[in-house]
């Protein structure tokens, strides 16, 4: 007989069903389907990998001798016997690759950031953060010490609006205008769901103009960013050389590192402070000597150079899709890009940062997003409908995810088979159209 507690959750999930809001687990994983992949965050095809699998696989036949570092393990939590010469090792790694003082390894980006944000703030601190981070920010902010009244979102990726909301907050707390009280400022460098590179320059030039006293602390997440800007992959902080003018980075091992985990660079002092406040990496066993020596194993391709070259093709791929689509859609259509995509082909000012101005993830805008990603599977393509409540219902999507792996043929054919679906629903609707007036 249902419980009370059944009611409640099957009516929740029913409503949720009903608003097709509805999540659920894929049965049929890319990798164990025969549908091209344009879906996964695997960037660099390093999951694929065959130079990275014979290191691992190596590295793996010497610890499996008995004499070297074990491949379960360790059962412990990093602060009491889980502190292992590899994790260690890593760290200093991790922290000499991205220059930067000290590195701290987390399970999880979401571990991460939610350790982070919730320790470091003090009370009487601020937030400001963009108004699209990701959900782990979210969720550590708000379990911070800060009060909802002292957290501001700004427009995403305005600098304009991050610099009147500095502005305002300097003008109500003298704390902040003297140096004394810190704000804390969290952006990712590219966003997941848009696929647009955050303008950290001009931003760490609005944060010195409004308030240059060196109290304001940008956070910066490169979950998706690693591996595939910069020198040998660092990131877009590292591309531009604003190493030394961001306080905290995070950079995950989940995407294109192909691994699972994620580390945070900061101070050697942010460092011991997470490592007696962060209650993820105090509360939680301490990755195994498996998935740490797997994070040591990517990283020496990067380090090695080898992610150069696929991250190339990949920025390679993502202006020939952008640019095919442009030409193929019909204005107005049914399936358009967002503007700071168009800007890619039409601005020539795009091309003279310091990186190349394309993501690997391109978002078609559709108020038909189930149906277009259920269309591009009959067409061969995996790519995943992005509804509401993960976007507004206004933005909802089919997120397209580009890997080394993808070859020109597969983009060309993925860009045909979008503008196929957009010539048959447009028909359709002209169709409907004279009928109803017939």
């Amino acid at each position: 007989m249902p419980t009370a507690l059944d009611d409640r959750l099957k009516a929740t999930l029913d409503s949720r069903k009903s608003r097709q809001m509805l999540r659920q687990l894929d049965p049929a994983a890319p990798a164990s389907s025969n549908l091209v992949d344009f879906s996964s965050n695997d960037y660099l095809s390093f999951a694929r990998s065959p130079v990275l699998r014979r290191k691992l696989v190596d590295a793996l036949a010497i610890a499996d001798d008995g004499t070297a570092t074990p491949l379960y393990g360790p059962p412990s939590s990093r602060l009491l016997d889980g502190n292992t010469p590899l994790h260690a090792s890593l760290e200093h790694r991790l922290a000499a690759f991205f220059d930067a003082p000290a590195a701290l390894v987390f399970n999880s980006g979401f571990d991460a950031n939610v350790g982070l944000w919730t320790c470091l703030p003090a009370p009487d601190d601020w937030i400001v953060y963009d108004e699209l981070v990701h959900a782990s920010m979210h969720d550590g902010m708000r379990a911070s010490r800060v009060p909802s009244e002292r957290r501001r979102a700004f427009r995403h990726n305005r600098v304009e609006s991050l610099e009147r909301v500095l502005e305002n907050i300097a003008a109500r707390d003298e704390g902040v205008r003297t140096g004394t009280r810190s704000v804390w400022v969290g952006v990712e460098s590219l966003y997941s769901m848009d696929g647009d590179l955050a303008p950290l320059r001009e931003m760490v030039d609005a944060i010195d103009r409004v308030l240059p006293r060196g109290n304001v602390h940008l956070v910066v997440d490169e979950a998706h960013s690693s591996g595939l800007y910069g020198v040998r992959g660092r990131g877009l902080v590292a591309a531009l050389g604003l190493e030394h003018r961001v306080t905290v980075r995070v950079h995950t091992f989940g995407k294109a590192m192909a691994c699972s985990g994620a580390v945070v660079l900061a101070s050697p002092l942010i460092r011991d402070y997470l490592i007696n406040y962060a209650r993820p990496l105090i509360y939680s066993t301490v990755m195994t000597h498996l998935s740490a020596l797997a994070v040591v194993k990517s990283l020496e391709m990067l380090e090695q150079g080898h992610s150069e070259a696929p991250a190339a093709h990949v920025h390679a791929l993502a202006l020939r899709l952008v640019s095919r689509l442009s030409s193929l859609l019909p204005a107005p259509s049914s399936v358009s890009l967002p503007p700071h995509l168009v800007a890619i082909v039409t601005s020539p000012s795009t091309r003279a940062i310091p990186h190349p101005p394309t993501s690997p993830i391109i978002p078609l805008l559709t108020s038909s997003p189930r149906p277009l990603a259920a269309f591009l599977r009959t067409r061969g393509f995996l790519s995943r409908p992005i509804t509401h409540p993960t976007v507004p219902h206004a933005e909802e999507r089919v997120r397209v995810c580009l890997h080394a792996g993808n070859t020109v043929r597969e983009v060309d054919g993925l860009c045909d088979a979008v503008a196929e679906w957009v010539r048959r629903k447009d028909s359709s609707r002209d169709g409907s159209s004279l009928s109803a007036r017939l």
